[in-house]
């Protein structure tokens, strides 16, 4: 996991060389709405994007995470199915159910049934090496998923110039982000991690929620801000030193955000010691995105070695997955 998280400047890269060889067929129906579906590793990519582009997309984007896809899903829907391994059930029975309710699809996979489905279809369908853990590839569907939406009309932004510079960001900051990262890890250590995003970034948080998550063997939670200041800040009088809260920031979040991340600073500080900000660097909200994510693959490779744990094993996803297996679908 080491050298794949070493490697997400080069994943970058492939990506938008896998981009740049890519045969796009457009579509041949207005679009109305998005659906991008998928789970876990592969799904969250979607999340990611659905942030960063609500700002400037021409139609909703619904980010899906279940069977079952919305009841509007008709002709004039894309989906986009995320499925690393292409044999996610969920993510198959959802495009199953968007082609009976005709929907434009598209597809991110390296094979299994999602990619050959795609093939006996004539779906686009835009591909990575297989055979690594779907969390350690985050870099493809990221980029993937704001090529389709800018090929398929939904946003005007060209996302490669933007990507390019996140490699080159990247790149200038490696040595920073892998020794600020171990220090934060060891902040961390021992404790149930909050982290505290301003709506746009949500979805970073939770990317990187799920690293500690899976690479750590750590609980962890997510949540945003204004919404949590109607409600879970309450439960922060509840808190103590075991709890820790991370802030993560960027200069684009909301003024009135900004300065409601200062006052609960200093609320959550009343209740635990452990109280960190993490400020994102970049020009774009596409650059700060993978600063943050890449910074947070780092905190959660150094904490896999503060707790001692196989920073590759995953056994309780592995058992329900075959106690899954023994059903029928």
């Amino acid at each position: 996991m080491k050298e794949l998280i070493a490697n997400f400047r080069q994943h970058l890269s492939d990506a938008l060389q896998i981009i740049e060889n890519f045969e796009f067929t457009a579509s041949d129906r207005a679009i109305q709405n998005v659906v991008i579906t998928g789970l876990g590793g592969s799904g969250i990519g979607g999340s990611a994007i659905a942030d960063l582009v609500s700002g400037e997309a021409r139609v909703p984007i619904t980010v899906n995470k279940n069977y079952d896809i919305p009841a509007f899903v008709s002709r004039h829907t894309l989906v986009i199915a995320c499925s690393y391994s292409g044999n996610t059930e969920e993510t198959l029975q959802a495009v199953q159910k968007a082609e009976e309710q005709g929907a434009i699809i598209a597809c991110i996979s390296s094979g299994g049934t999602l990619k050959s489905k795609a093939e006996k279809n004539g779906w686009n369908c835009l591909s990575m090496i297989g055979g690594n853990p779907p969390r350690s590839m985050f870099a493809y569907p990221f980029s993937f998923l704001l090529y389709y939406l800018r090929a398929y009309g939904v946003i005007d932004t060209e996302a490669q110039a933007y990507i390019q510079a996140g490699i080159k960001l990247l790149k200038a900051e490696q040595e920073n982000i892998k020794a600020a990262a171990e220090e934060l890890a060891q902040k961390l250590q021992d404790s149930t991690v909050q982290i505290l995003a301003c709506s746009g970034n949500l979805g970073v948080a939770a990317r990187m929620r799920q690293q500690l998550n899976e690479n750590a063997k750590m609980l962890c939670w997510e949540a945003e801000v204004p919404e949590m200041n109607h409600n879970e800040l309450v439960g922060w009088e509840g808190g103590n030193k075991m709890f820790s809260c991370l802030f993560l920031r960027r200069e684009s979040d909301n003024p009135r955000n900004q300065k409601r991340m200062d006052i609960i600073k200093g609320i959550i500080a009343e209740k635990t010691p452990h109280v960190f900000e993490l400020w994102a660097k970049g020009d774009s909200d596409i650059e700060r995105a993978l600063y943050l994510v890449h910074f947070g693959d780092w905190v959660s490779y150094y904490l896999s070695e503060l707790n001692e744990v196989d920073i590759m094993d995953i056994k309780s996803i592995d058992l329900l997955k075959s106690e899954l297996s023994k059903l029928p679908l």
